[in-house]
């Protein structure tokens, strides 16, 4: 995949990059029997109350279904249609044609093309798009759409240019060592199951926003300092436009919480951290 920049008529343009949409298949519409349409909350509640600012609508889209289980489809062949758009991802999809005569979205990752043949199971062989149990999987093989728990569905490495490694496997407690993208090394179940290679479009980081028009239509609205709104919205809010906070002590957040000394972001409750071998720290 390629980015493409723009000759710079208008302010807004000069530093904007945005797709080519080189990587996908030209004038392929979604799947109809794959896509629903999604109802936007617009960060408010029952009520139409915001709980969630600078939530906005966006343009209109499809939600395409994904499959992140494969269960059904064991050993059973397929082969890639088309290479498709998905507005509620930062990756590409897949379209994949079963030998069963049956229709699925996948995530794409970063090799795929159309005619490739992809298979499910243990006798999958070790290339980019099959997808196997972790523990038929060799050392130093990228994944992506790992399970969490056997028998699931993929949770982890499903945005743009993500993978984990297989670093390591421990035959004696069906354990294996996968190195996240955040460099976290993590214990899984043998029996999870993942898609081996790298999720496609690697030059999404690269892409520059460049007007306010293109976020609204995102569906982000913009981003305001507390102390340009009134009284009534914010603790920093009244006086004249722009002017100083004006709060004798600390600054304070949207509810009212000292954001000074910081605030404490973590729930009482603590997950269990067994599953951890190196947290997410760069060496």
């Amino acid at each position: 995949m390629a980015v493409k920049t723009y000759k710079p008529h208008t302010p807004s343009r000069r530093f904007m990059i945005g797709y080519d949409f080189s990587d996908l298949t030209k004038n392929k519409r979604p799947e109809k029997s794959l896509t629903k349409s999604l109802k936007s909350s617009w960060g408010r509640n029952n009520t139409w109350r915001i709980t969630s600012r600078f939530m906005g609508n966006g343009h209109k889209k499809l939600y395409r279904i994904i499959d992140f289980k494969w269960y059904d489809k064991v050993d059973i062949p397929a082969k890639v249609a088309s290479v498709e758009y998905d507005p509620y991802r930062t990756g590409r999809i897949a379209l994949l044609n079963f030998a069963d005569g049956e229709k699925r979205y996948v995530l794409a990752w970063k090799s795929v093309a159309v005619g490739d043949k992809i298979l499910y199971g243990k006798d999958a062989s070790i290339q980019p798009g099959n997808r196997k149990q972790l523990k038929d999987i060799p050392e130093w093989v990228n994944v992506f759409n790992v399970e969490v728990t056997p028998f699931s569905e993929g949770k982890l490495i499903k945005s743009a240019w993500s993978y984990a490694t297989i670093v390591g496997k421990d035959e004696a407690t069906n354990l294996i060592f996968l190195k996240l993208s955040s460099w976290e090394v993590r214990k899984f179940n043998q029996n999870c199951r993942a898609t081996m290679g790298e999720i496609g479009n690697d030059q999404h980081q690269n892409v520059v926003i460049g007007k306010a028009g293109r976020q609204r239509r995102l569906g982000i609205k913009p981003h305001i300092l507390g102390k340009s709104m009134n009284p009534v919205d914010h603790p920093h809010g009244g006086w004249e436009w722009h002017t100083e906070v004006g709060l004798k002590k600390w600054p304070k957040s949207f509810s009212g919480k000292v954001v000074a000394p910081g605030i404490k972001t973590r729930k009482k409750k603590k997950w269990s951290t067994k599953f951890i071998v190196n947290k997410r720290t760069k060496n």
